[in-house]
């Protein structure tokens, strides 16, 4: 089973190509050019220089959210047109599980964070035992305050992980033992994470529906919130003039 994955949701930008659970190859890169101009030509060199096509590929997976709302949609827009056009299925995962699949073999509570601005970060929760996880937490938006009472739960050793892992530990990791951040090199999400999480997905029986994967974005973007704000003052508007 080999397996093409995208990885779009945050600054970095990634693709990977699994076999059978073996990491054949992996294109990363972090200089900030916009997500649509690099990942089908990453996804393109990657695989020639494997000297496979697109028909050697057996499914496409992506991270399909939480992260940038912009971010998201190129990603899942690149990996739903690539199955599409090659009649293939499309797994689109957990962001989150993702990034904590690259740290399998941490022994305590994997911790994934995403910045998501206005204090709050997007995250989930993973034990980690023997190279297996277990999720404690759901994909969530949640304020620093919450994430810190929630962590207090547990005793066992946590790291962070992700783009928002430095200002998790920043803000009320640095003087708790407990409390470490992942290594730079696998700080950060990688289309690796992406295509582990497809695999275990390819064996709970899910499907790959391309035409039924939707982006998970977990909140509003702003400009939804704001128009939902001028509606809302709107509505008072009107409500104050009628009474």
């Amino acid at each position: 089973m080999r397996i093409l994955a995208f990885e779009t949701t945050a600054k970095a930008a990634s693709v990977a190509l699994l076999e059978d659970g073996t990491l054949l190859a992996e294109n990363y890169q972090n200089t900030g050019l916009t997500h649509s101009r690099t990942i089908l030509d990453m996804a393109e060199g990657m695989l020639r220089t494997c000297e496979m096509t697109v028909k050697q590929i057996d499914a496409v997976a992506v991270a399909g959210g939480p992260g940038s709302f912009t971010g998201v949609r190129i990603g899942v827009a690149a990996a739903k047109g690539l199955a599409w056009g090659a009649e293939l299925p499309l797994y689109g995962v957990s962001t989150l599980e993702s990034m904590a699949l690259n740290l399998g073999e941490f022994h305590g509570i994997i911790c994934p964070a995403m910045d998501a601005r206005r204090r709050q970060v997007y995250n989930a929760l993973f034990q980690a035992e023997n190279g297996t996880l277990t999720r404690l937490r759901p994909d969530r938006a949640i304020s620093l305050q919450e994430l810190e009472e929630d962590l207090n739960h547990w005793q066992l050793p946590v790291i962070f992980v992700g783009d928002g892992a430095v200002l998790c530990y920043n803000t009320f990791g640095k003087n708790d033992a407990r409390f470490r951040l992942a290594p730079e090199h696998r700080r950060h999400q990688h289309a690796a994470g992406v295509a582990l999480a497809a695999m275990e997905a390819i064996r709970r029986g899910e499907s790959g529906d391309a035409a039924s994967m939707v982006p998970n974005y977990l909140r509003l973007s702003q400009a939804e919130r704001e128009r939902q704000e001028r509606l809302q003052m709107e509505d008072r508007k009107e409500i104050n003039c009628n009474g």
